[in-house]
């Protein structure tokens, strides 16, 4: 069985900008950055929990929209001299639509 679900046309995320996928236990921030990457991250700052899809993307970091906190997409962890980290999800771009794995910290191939 598949932990893979589609969730959204690629170009239904605006470039630089996230989509969010509500769960039973949590929100889930999907990032496409300028050059069509994207990455998904747990909705929520690990600072005060701050919204990260309202944020501003910029490389492969967002910037919390709260305290201004950047948040590495790769791996989740804030950015010195921050400390703390939120959980990454992996995806998958294929034919044009985004696939999230809700496996938290898997490992996109």
């Amino acid at each position: 069985m598949s932990n893979w679900i589609e969730i959204v046309a690629l170009e239904d995320i605006p470039k630089l900008g996230s989509r969010v996928v509500k769960t039973d236990t949590m929100d889930i921030a999907v990032f496409r950055t300028a050059d069509d990457r994207v990455f998904a991250i747990k909705d929520a700052c690990p600072h005060k929990g701050g919204p990260l899809s309202q944020g501003i993307v910029h490389g492969t970091s967002v910037t919390c929209p709260l305290h201004n906190w950047k948040i590495d997409l790769t791996s989740g962890e804030a950015l010195a001299p921050d400390e703390g980290c939120t959980n990454v999800f992996a995806t998958k771009v294929e034919n044009g639509k985004v696939y999230l794995s809700l496996k938290a910290d898997e490992v996109a191939a």
